[in-house]
Order: structure tokens, then C-alpha cells, then sequence
């Protein structure tokens, strides 16, 4: 097995091509029509090509652990603090000390070493049925704990990093025991069981199985753009207290990036008034530079105040959030 690990690492390095002349190695865990958009548009305006390599989060990062310091991989882009977090920890990602990011980025955006940056956000909010809640009836991610919302409520796995990030974020806030007593009473509320996607507990909702759920706001806005008009809407939890609980998809240069100093140059434009439209766009998210106004459609579910503790800490109370969650028998 270790020969064939070897074997496949080199035919890994031989599989992109050696650079001639200006060119970038971006390796991501963002789909391909999200982010190709970014990269054409930066080659148009500076003439520097980008050559990308897209996959699940796992699977680059055991990559860039292995290439090491051969890696042709100038800039790592995924999505969730969580995983940024987890990149940085294991050294793969440098250090940026860069002004115009740092002007761009807000300080709870980005990673308090310097080590990566947010470039969109989403908010993970409460979601719920317009024919059978109102409003009013809604207030914090607490209150869904509420003994008026058993039976009502649905959520996603607990497998998925945006529910572990959720939780550990609430740890941050909280500490461990009034968290797992939290997420306990959701699980006691629980209409079904859990779901493998934000979409699924949205058409449960429709469906009439729930009445409430959790969502990043980006799944609604996909739902909505097919079924315009559809009997859902958003509620921005928390605006007396702390904010709204926001994840990022972000980026990183790389701890042996050949090109370092072209790949800052892309991230800080990654950061600019000018591409972040276009990045958080393409997704339905929030741009990360505040400058920077969302698009008419994300724009229209309303303004909200965020939680500004910094995003890093759903990395690193990410293994707590876990175990919190089998401890609830959150599935």
C-alpha cells in the first residue's frame, strides 16, 4: 500500500503542468462554476492564468500534507471556518501580513494569525413556515428549544460541518453544560429525524412534517430561485444579544507556495470592492469586505446583526462540538 501511495502522489505532481510564465495553482473545495468565473475574470484584467484542482475539503488537505514542500499549490480555497481552522493548524497555509486584506476583511472574519481569510459569508439562521408561524413567535436559536415547538421542529445531520461549527460557536458563548442542555431540548423537539441537507429540511417544512428548522441562508436562496413565491421565509435569530451565528468560505496561500507573492496579489483582489460581488454572488452569499453590498435577491431577506466572535473558534472547539452532540443523541 505504501508503494501505491508513493505511485499515485507522483502521478498527483505530474498531473498539473509546470508553470510558463505567469500562472497559479489553486487548489478548491468550491465547485468549479462558482469559482472559474473569479479566475477568468482576474486573468482577463492581469494576464497571470489560473490552473485549478477541485475536490471535497479531506481529501486536499491529506494532499497538501503529503506534497509538502513540492506542492504546486499556491492558494487553498474551501469553504467553512471550521476546515480553514483545520488547514492552518496542520500548517499547510502561511502567514499573509497584508494591509489591504486586512482593511477589507473584518477582524472576525479572518484568522487571528493572518493564516487565511474569509471572502463570503453565509448566515446558518432559522427558516420557517409562513402558513402556521408567525414571525413574533420566533426569537433566538435558544427559545427553538421551547416546549411550544415540540413535534415542530426539523434540523440537519449532525455530520455536517455547518452544524458543528453552529455548535461549537454556541460552546464559545455558553461553555459546554448549557450548550449540550440546548442541544438536548432540540433533539427532544424533533418532528423526524434528521436530514442529510438544509434543502431536504426546507421541503419537510413545506411538506408539512415541521415548522422551524436551521439553514445557511444560501440553500434558501437556491429553493427560492425554483420555486419563487414559496410559503418560507427567514428569521434572523439573537438581535437583542450576540447576532446571528455566520460561517465564511475563505482562502489561504499556501506554507510552500512557488508563487507567493502573485498568489497575495490574488487574494487581496479576491478581497477588492471589485470581485467580491462576483464571488458572493455566484453563490447567493454575503460579500465578506462590508463595502460591498450583496446582490438584490440576498439583499431583499433583510438586514441582520452578526455575531462577531471570531469564526476561527468553530475550529477549534469544532472536536468538542462533536462529542456534544452524540452525548445529546443529536444524530
Amino acid at each position: 500500500m505504501r508503494g501505491l501511495s508513493v505511485m499515485l502522489s507522483c502521478v498527483i505532481l505530474l498531473s498539473v503542468p509546470a508553470f510558463a510564465g505567469e500562472e497559479l495553482v489553486v487548489y478548491s473545495a468550491r465547485n468549479e462554476q462558482l469559482i472559474k468565473p473569479l479566475f477568468d475574470a482576474y486573468s482577463a484584467e492581469t494576464g497571470t492564468e489560473i490552473k485549478f484542482i477541485t475536490d471535497k475539503e479531506g481529501p486536499l488537505l491529506e494532499r497538501l500534507k503529503a506534497e509538502g514542500k513540492n506542492t504546486p499549490a499556491d492558494m487553498l480555497v474551501t469553504v467553512d471556518a471550521g476546515n480553514l481552522w483545520l488547514a492552518a493548524s496542520v500548517g499547510v497555509l502561511a502567514k499573509v501580513n497584508s494591509k489591504t486584506l486586512k482593511a477589507n476583511i473584518p477582524a472576525h472574519l479572518r484568522d487571528p494569525d493572518d493564516r487565511w481569510f474569509g471572502l463570503s459569508v453565509r448566515a446558518r439562521t432559522i427558516v420557517y413556515s409562513t402558513a402556521r408561524v408567525k414571525p413574533a413567535d420566533l426569537s433566538t436559536y435558544e427559545a427553538l428549544g421551547d416546549s411550544k415547538w415540540k413535534g415542530r421542529l426539523c434540523l440537519r445531520t449532525s455530520k455536517k460541518v455547518y452544524n458543528q461549527s453552529l455548535v461549537a460557536m454556541l460552546i464559545a458563548r455558553h461553555e459546554e453544560p448549557k450548550t449540550e442542555k440546548l442541544v438536548k431540548s432540540w433533539v427532544a423537539n424533533l418532528a423526524t429525524d434528521v436530514f442529510p441537507d438544509d434543502t431536504k429540511v426546507m421541503e419537510a417544512i413545506l411538506a408539512g412534517q415541521c415548522d422551524v428548522g436551521i439553514v445557511n441562508t444560501y440553500y434558501f436562496g437556491r429553493l427560492e430561485k425554483k420555486q419563487p413565491g414559496l410559503p418560507l421565509a427567514l428569521f434572523w435569530p439573537n438581535q437583542k444579544d450576540r447576532g446571528v451565528h455566520v460561517n465564511v468560505s475563505g482562502a489561504g496561500i499556501t506554507a510552500h507556495a512557488p508563487h507567493r507573492a502573485e498568489a497575495v496579489k490574488f487574494l487581496e483582489w479576491l478581497s477588492s470592492e471589485k470581485a467580491q460581488n462576483l464571488f458572493a454572488d455566484e453563490n447567493l452569499e454575503y460579500p465578506a469586505n462590508p463595502k460591498v453590498k450583496p446582490a438584490q435577491s440576498v439583499a431583499a431577506w433583510g438586514k441582520f446583526k452578526q455575531d462577531t466572535i471570531n469564526v476561527s473558534k468553530a475550529g477549534g472547539l469544532q472536536a468538542k462540538a462533536v462529542m456534544l452532540m452524540d452525548r445529546a443523541g443529536y444524530k
